[in-house]
């Protein structure tokens, strides 16, 4: 078997953290914000061209509006890099950007790519919780209601379930 090639990130950035939706970036599409921030990322390593990047993937819990269509693409192509540069854009829902990250290191690893950008964009300003107009499905909410828990009564339920205080959460982070 292959042995597995290390993977590491060279550069990380990200956008400052909004007020939705009354703060200073609420008018600001989250593709938008997300190429600048790639732009930067990439501006900050030293020779690097935009056409070393040979995939992007792009977590989003609300992939619809001006986060949908693909917005990992969107992102790639505003940040320069080139058109055939492939990109997919995950729902994870709250680990989406984390999921992108792992991916990106796994084709690193395993050969398939030398450079990839993994990272997540969510815009609560343009695209609240839950989507614009969810429309959830009416045999499953007759019949496994619970597929609809959000993230956080998840984390709520699972820290109960193994006793996990906020303080250690705290402390973890």
């Amino acid at each position: 078997m292959p042995q597995l090639r290390e993977a590491v990130i060279v550069s990380s950035k990200r956008s400052a953290v909004g007020k939705a939706p009354r703060g200073a970036l609420r008018n600001t599409r989250p593709d938008d914000m997300g190429a600048a921030v790639l732009r930067a990322t990439m501006a900050g390593i030293n020779g690097f061209d935009p056409a070393m990047v040979e995939d992007i993937a792009i977590g989003c819990a609300m992939p619809e509006a001006e986060q949908g269509l693909n917005v990992g693409r969107i992102v790639g192509i505003g940040a320069g890099c080139p058109d055939q540069t492939p990109a997919l854009t995950v729902n994870r829902f709250c680990s989406s950007g984390l999921q992108t990250i792992a991916m990106i290191a796994e084709r690193i690893m395993v050969g398939a790519i030398d450079c990839g950008v993994g990272g997540g964009i969510e815009s609560m300003s343009m695209v609240p919780m839950g989507g614009n107009k969810p429309r959830v499905s009416p045999k499953m909410i007759a019949e496994r209601p619970e597929v609809y828990v959000s993230m956080g009564v998840t984390a709520e339920n699972v820290a109960r379930k193994y006793g996990i205080t906020r303080e250690d959460q705290d402390a973890f982070a």
